[in-house]
């Protein structure tokens, strides 16, 4: 009786769940594919850091994904962002991304409070090996090393519960770790309706990773009087020509995905599919859309026929030709190129370019976590603006030096970029040695650097003396872009490594070596000398045994 009576006690909340697709054709002939599998549970709040000392009391879900639920329980986490991206996004032909966590590699950061009762940092490296089992990704190699707190650039998407106590951010990258198959599996099991009906049985493997870029995203987040947020994400972007026998940029979800719609997902509240219109007057969408949405075709999948199969055709075009770069205009407001230079293995120089297309003045915030792999000599900060140099554009909001073996560097500083201009940064870098147990297992490939992420923020004067425009509408154009973080290509350091292949060849000599020695002793010891006496006049052949090397003397073997 005991039993049933606490197995009731659970708490039971109203869940829903909400799938949309996100297509989206790019000036380059590419297209977008964004899936968001979106899923409520009302009235719920994140765990109080407080009592993981007692045990926490029943949650009964139904719709939201367990496994997920147990680990944010588990270590009382308020907030979670994790992405796993394969690929280069690039900003200036493709724009901003549906979901904006882009960067190469494996990116996690949290917001979790402090009770004082378990430490962040415990909780922390428990939450990364239990996203790691659940996910099948190195994340449990996010440690101290690779840890950092900058909460200029990563601010909370959701309310934060009004605790007695404060929330910290703790964040860490690893620009090695690709998405892969292994990753996508547990990813559809956290699904209601798996991979099995709706817009996720769209999600075909053998297709999403054989586009030019991938990459899958974990977002959990506390909104005020609503409830806990979990949003599973997928962005792909293919090459229709590539698939095309004609060198054509049509395209189906047959085409693109080797699948179509055959199901609707029975739990989803709300499944659509949304096809941004291009700026071409011949693209001719089939079927025909329920409607029109902020410029996108909306298909509603429960009320579509089956199979649903969307295609867009540009009949006028016969075959498609790669734009040229330069003919392409930027479509964000800043364009960014992140270098290092430097011939030597001891050291180098860091380079930061930054293009400002707007006509005003912007404020962009400029992160760097870097391992201490790579160590800044901040002292040797440039900073020139179109050749003329320029150190009141750049404040330098906080700066944490690296601990070699224990802690990476925190580098954050606001820019101000003038309009229409490029801003360029430079700084010398050291490259220190390694013990040689501490290098990968493909040392000469070198080492990835995690990507700098910028992020504009909101300037006091929106107006320029260029802008053609009137004040507002350079203020609708700047928050269009505000708190839309930019992520750089990742970076590959050389640093000064051992000759791996002596210890090969040290292993072979003595191996060697040791057989001739070794064999020779063990011959010497164990073999029977014995004196064999030839008898040449015998005619027996039993006894009659000349060996080949025998003469008519006696002979000792």
């Amino acid at each position: 009786m005991s039993l049933c009576s606490t197995q009731t006690l659970g708490k039971v909340f109203d869940e829903t769940f909400q799938e949309t697709l996100t297509l989206r054709p790019l000036s380059d002939g590419r297209l977008l594919s964004a899936f968001s599998f979106t899923t409520v549970l009302k009235g719920a709040t994140p765990r109080d850091p407080g009592t993981l000392e007692v045990e926490d009391e029943a949650q009964h879900y139904t719709l939201f994904p367990l496994a997920l639920g147990q680990t944010l329980r588990e270590y009382a986490v308020t907030e979670l962002h994790m992405t796993l991206n394969a690929g280069k996004w690039n900003y200036d032909r493709w724009g901003y991304p549906e979901e904006i966590g882009v960067g190469t590699g494996a990116e996690l950061w949290v917001y979790m409070g402090d009770s004082g009762k378990v430490s962040i940092d415990d909780r922390w490296q428990g939450l990364r090996n239990a996203l790691a089992g659940l996910f099948c990704a190195s994340l449990g190699s996010l440690d101290e090393q690779r840890t950092t707190s900058p909460s200029l650039t990563f601010r909370p998407e959701g309310s934060l519960p009004q605790w007695p106590f404060r929330h910290e951010l703790r964040h860490a990258s690893l620009p090695s770790e690709n998405v892969c198959t292994e990753n996508l599996t547990p990813f559809l099991k956290l699904l209601p309706c798996k991979g099995i009906s709706g817009i996720a049985s769209l999600l075909n493997p053998h297709r999403l990773f054989d586009s030019d870029w991938h990459g899958l995203g974990v977002h959990v987040r506390y909104l005020h009087n609503q409830g806990v947020e979990v949003r599973l994400s997928f962005q792909a972007v293919s090459d229709p020509v590539r698939y095309s026998m004609q060198g054509k940029r049509d395209w189906s979800l047959a085409s693109v995905f080797d699948r179509a719609i055959h199901t609707t997902c029975p739990v989803a509240s709300t499944s659509v599919v949304r096809v941004a219109l291009p700026a071409e007057k011949s693209a001719i969408l089939s079927p025909e859309p329920y409607g029109l949405s902020d410029g996108h075709a909306i298909y509603h999948v429960s009320d579509a026929a089956k199979p649903l199969d969307i295609s867009m055709q540009w009949q006028e075009e016969s075959k498609f030709i790669y734009p040229l770069a330069s003919s392409i205009p930027p479509l964000t407001p800043i364009s960014v190129q992140r270098t290092l230079k430097g011939s030597v293995q001891s050291q180098g120089r860091l380079s930061v370019v930054i293009q400002n297309h707007l006509p005003f003045t912007m404020q962009v915030s400029y992160l760097e976590t870097m391992p201490w792999l790579l160590q800044f000599y901040l002292h040797s900060l440039r900073v020139t603006h179109n050749g003329g140099p320029r150190d009141d554009l750049v404040s330098i909001v906080s700066y944490t030096p690296p601990v070699p073996h224990l802690r990476p560097t925190l580098f954050q500083a606001l820019l101000t970029l003038p309009p229409k201009g490029t801003l360029h940064l430079s700084m010398d870098v050291m490259k220190p040695f390694l013990r040689y147990t501490e290098h990968p297992p493909d040392a000469e490939r070198g080492w990835d650097l995690p990507p700098a992420v910028f992020v504009p923020l909101m300037s006091s004067n929106h107006t320029s003396a260029d802008d053609p425009t009137s004040g507002a509408n350079v203020s609708d154009v700047y928050l269009k872009h505000q708190s839309r973080k930019i992520y750089t290509p990742v970076l590959l350091v050389d640093l000064a490594t051992p000759d791996f292949s002596m210890p090969y060849n040290v292993i072979i000599l003595s191996c060697t070596l040791i057989a001739l020695i070794f064999g020779s002793v063990f011959n010497r010891l164990t073999r029977k000398f014995v004196v064999v006496r030839v008898n040449q006049e015998s005619t027996d052949p039993q006894t009659d045994v000349v060996p080949a090397f025998a003469s008519d003397k006696d002979r000792s073997i």
